[in-house]
């Protein structure tokens, strides 16, 4: 069963963001990651409470995979990057 990362972030600082982007492709390859879809646009809210910032939809062929991706060594230094160049809400579900 497919599972899927759905991040909201917030990035302050553009220039600096591009090294985490720069090293994020291959490790999320290696994982069978599919990016669903990316905005660093606001999101427009239908209903209810949504913090500012874009959207990144993620999905991995299970969990394990998915989880996989997110406790890789070299992602977890690559993230760093990420959370110092970015605000993030990061959470994973399972597919139906």
């Amino acid at each position: 069963m497919a599972a899927y990362f759905i991040t909201q972030i917030d990035i302050h600082d553009p220039d600096g963001h591009q090294d985490y982007l720069a090293g994020f492709m291959p490790i999320f390859d290696h994982h069978r990651g599919r990016l669903l879809t990316i905005s660093s646009k606001p999101v427009e809210r239908i209903e209810g409470v949504w913090p500012d910032g874009g959207i990144v939809l993620m999905e991995f062929p299970d969990l394990a995979a998915a989880k996989a991706w997110k406790d890789d060594p070299e992602y977890i230094e690559l993230a760093k990057i990420r959370q110092a160049t970015a605000a993030t809400n990061l959470i994973l579900v399972e597919g139906i």
